[in-house]
């Protein structure tokens, strides 16, 4: 056990340390820690021997559960609100269409079986969020109009429904006459719907309970929206819902809720975050045999260079040309389709379901990962400013879309008087929900000025002096 420790402990050192130096490149995170997880592997410099799918696969379930509720809790639904539609379509509809031709191609070239060709299909039909921006960010690259946002919420939410089509295949290659299509369309109509339901319901109780109960401890805070983001995902899953759809709905909603130590729970979820990703990355390089790579090679370029140039172009094209988008937007939007950790968790799922693949299907998904990340990913910053779409005026609008907590500072003060209808009015400030970015700097009564303190009933009549940031679009 404590050998465990250290090397856990020099393996998330490494990996930070190393970030760190090849994030300022533009190298994505990904490939840094997958590729540290090459070497720490069997086939690496240090030879630690694992090929565990089983408990990698239910380690990663974990870190996607918390992955995807820290995508929705960070995005910034005021600014993603606009491209919703067109987001939504790309992260649904978009992972269809993706899935079906990269499985058609699978078929006819590659010449491997209908199913398995649709299952590589949709494994690797979402992108991955995380790699694109840590380009984005590592690089500063500003993005013109809402490309941002689109690329933000379009991998932020397409990994439940390709989950959910690789799911299905591997039913009905597991039991072939048990899945019609009416009993397939039942089942995606349930995933969603009750994917959708219980994140809603979930994190709308837990919204409420924030809001209106006190805990004695600051940090119970955070550890209740950790067990409301596992209880999301795991209900949901228990009674047939998409749990990862679940947990990004109850991200989403929770995060752009008025709750109280919102910044520290971004904080703590972001920390999180990176830890799974770290762990995920790492693990999923450890579970590899790169000696077993040079075999799959072949059809995994294939499969890249369709879904670049053929798959990915045609899903965008075809969906967003109702919406006014530019060519040079769709054609950038096509480019950054980065296929990662998700879609090698997915592999390892099907690995582990109990079907008969006749390919190495997880070493082909992880090849698919590292020549998806290592080309497009790089290529990011190159292709944006090639199509001229980078804004050189506004240093942030890569980050509009994400709420860290972290964007321009912009201190005001503003006197607010206070209503009979106001829901501050008669409440002492510790109880009245007023956002913690908003500090009450002194309360005129009258011809009294009043030092609030936590204690203080703000009364009706009473004229606040607030500072903070944006406090006008947080009232």
């Amino acid at each position: 056990m404590t050998e465990l420790m250290i090397i856990s402990g020099l393996v998330l050192i490494i990996c930070i340390t190393s970030s760190k130096v090849l994030y300022k490149f533009g190298v994505p995170m990904l490939l840094i820690f997958i590729v540290l997880g090459m070497m720490f592997g069997s086939d690496g410099l240090v030879g630690i021997y694992f090929d565990n799918f089983e408990l990698t696969s239910k380690i990663c379930s974990l870190g996607l559960v918390f992955i995807m509720f820290y995508g929705g809790f960070g995005t910034n639904w005021s600014v993603a609100k606009p491209v919703a539609i067109p987001s939504v379509l790309l992260s649904s509809l978009g992972v269809v269409v993706t899935s079906g031709l990269t499985g058609m191609f699978c078929y006819f070239i590659l010449k491997t079986t209908l199913l398995e060709g649709f299952l590589i299909g949709a494994i690797v039909a979402s992108t991955d969020a995380a790699s694109v921006f840590a380009v984005l960010r590592s690089q500063k690259l500003n993005l013109k109009g809402s490309i941002a946002s689109i690329l933000e919420v379009e991998s932020g939410s397409n990994d439940p429904f390709a989950y959910m089509i690789t799911i299905l295949i591997l039913s009905i290659m597991k039991n072939p006459g048990s899945v019609s299509v009416s009993s397939a369309v039942i089942l995606i109509f349930k995933q969603v719907f009750l994917g959708l339901i219980i994140g809603y319901l979930i994190a709308k109780i837990t919204v409420y309970i924030l809001r209106h109960f006190k805990f004695e401890i600051d940090g119970f805070y955070v550890i209740f929206v950790t067990a409301a983001t596992i209880l999301s995902y795991s209900l949901s899953e228990y009674f047939g819902g998409n749990g990862y759809l679940s947990v990004y709905l109850a991200g989403l909603i929770i995060g752009n809720s008025k709750i109280p130590h919102k910044k520290s729970m971004f904080h703590f979820f972001d920390g999180i975050s990176w830890i799974m990703q770290i762990s995920l990355f790492f693990m999923l390089g450890l579970l590899s045999f790169p000696s077993r790579l040079p075999e799959v090679t072949g059809k995994a370029i294939a499969i890249t260079v369709f879904l670049i140039l053929v798959a990915r172009p045609i899903a965008v094209f075809a969906i967003l040309s109702p919406f006014k988008f530019t060519l040079n937007e769709k054609l950038f939007i096509s480019w950054v389709g980065l296929r990662g950790a998700a879609s090698v968790v997915f592999a390892i799922f099907a690995v582990t379901f109990g079907v008969n693949i006749e390919n190495d299907i997880f070493h082909i998904i992880f090849f698919i990962a590292l020549f998806s990340v290592a080309l497009q990913g790089t290529l990011i910053p190159k292709v944006a400013n090639k199509l001229n779409l980078v804004d050189h005026e506004d240093d942030s609008s890569a980050l509009k879309t994400f709420t860290d907590y972290m964007g321009d500072i912009n201190t005001e003060l503003v006197e607010v008087d206070i209503k009979k209808h106001s829901e501050w009015a008669e409440k002492a400030i510790m109880d009245a929900e007023i956002p913690e970015d908003i500090l009450i700097v002194m309360i005129k009564r009258e011809d009294q000025i009043i030092v609030p303190k936590g204690s203080t009933v703000i009364q009706i009549g009473d004229k606040l002096v607030l500072s903070g940031n944006d406090i006008l679009s947080q009232l």
